[in-house]
């Protein structure tokens, strides 16, 4: 594996865990997780990379070993994050930006409202999410108060060979070799011996509003520099979107200059089911 680098960065008030990789001198290349995941995930993904880059991928607030928020999670706050980010590793030039699933998606957004900000962006199976009808919202907002009531929380596991064997479970192209690396920064071992995961649970909580998929087509179609969007072939995405390839690339057309690719035998984590064949599309395409 390449080595990494671990960096606690101030961002808006709270303590941002970053990894890096790659000598500082190199182009950049900004790596965001998606929800529930920690930066260290791109490792399979940073190990296949051709080029010599400067890897930078953070834990999003509340994730990994980034600071909780006693107020919770709220969309734009990820936006605002990324461009703390973007002010401290890439203040005088374009950045380049990967992210998946919950990353790619505050990518995309941040192309769009920030467009003199991004020289490329690439989304790994983050095409928004299915479209809401507003007659929902008070019932979302109900079943939000409800949970508040009564957080979520994470329930322990014997040890952290169980948290691989879990990761396994969910994805079970994952290697057990792989699953072993994500287990030990997914979760901490106790003195006792087990393991928790050491993200907030209150990331779990019901999203109180609605998702206006006009909303995100409206920004999308201010993004000018070229975007990637990378599917999974066997991704649950295409079907929870609904229509599969039809809606994203329904979706995709709000984007000025964008391409979609398709990557074979893997799922939603396509960056550990194929990351060989992932690196090589995001190289190519930055190229």
């Amino acid at each position: 594996m390449k080595p990494s680098r671990s960096l606690l960065v101030p961002v808006r008030g709270l303590d941002y865990h970053v990894h890096t990789w790659g000598d500082p001198g190199a182009p950049s290349l900004f790596m965001m997780h998606g929800w529930m995941d920690v930066g260290a995930s791109f490792q399979f993904l940073v190990d296949s990379l051709q080029g010599d880059w400067y890897v930078i991928a953070p834990d999003w607030r509340g994730f990994g070993r980034s600071s909780w928020c006693t107020d919770g999670y709220w969309y734009p706050d990820y936006i605002a994050d990324l461009e703390s980010l973007l002010d401290r590793f890439s203040p005088d030039a374009p950045a380049r930006l990967v992210g998946h699933s919950l990353g790619g998606n505050v990518v995309c957004i941040y192309a769009g409202v920030r467009p003199h900000r991004v020289l490329r962006a690439v989304s790994l199976d983050g095409f928004g999410i299915p479209a809401e009808a507003p007659d929902i919202a008070p019932d979302k907002l109900s079943k939000w108060l409800d949970a508040l009531c009564d957080p979520p929380q994470f329930a322990p596991y014997p040890s952290l060979a169980d948290v691989a064997a879990r990761l396994q479970k969910n994805n079970p192209r994952l290697s057990r070799d792989k699953a072993d690396f994500l287990a030990s920064h997914w979760a901490e071992a106790l003195p006792d011996g087990s393991a928790r995961l050491v993200s907030d649970p209150r990331h779990k909580l019901p999203f109180p509003t609605v998702y206006r998929v006009e909303e995100s087509l409206s920004v999308w179609r201010r993004a000018t520099m070229p975007v990637l969007w990378v599917a999974g072939s066997d991704s649950f995405v295409r079907k929870w979107l609904g229509d599969g390839d039809a809606e994203i690339r329904r979706r995709m057309g709000a984007f000025p200059d964008a391409r979609l690719i398709k990557i074979e035998n893997a799922g939603h984590m396509l960056h550990h089911d194929q990351p060989a064949a992932v690196a090589a599309a995001i190289e190519e395409f930055l190229a």
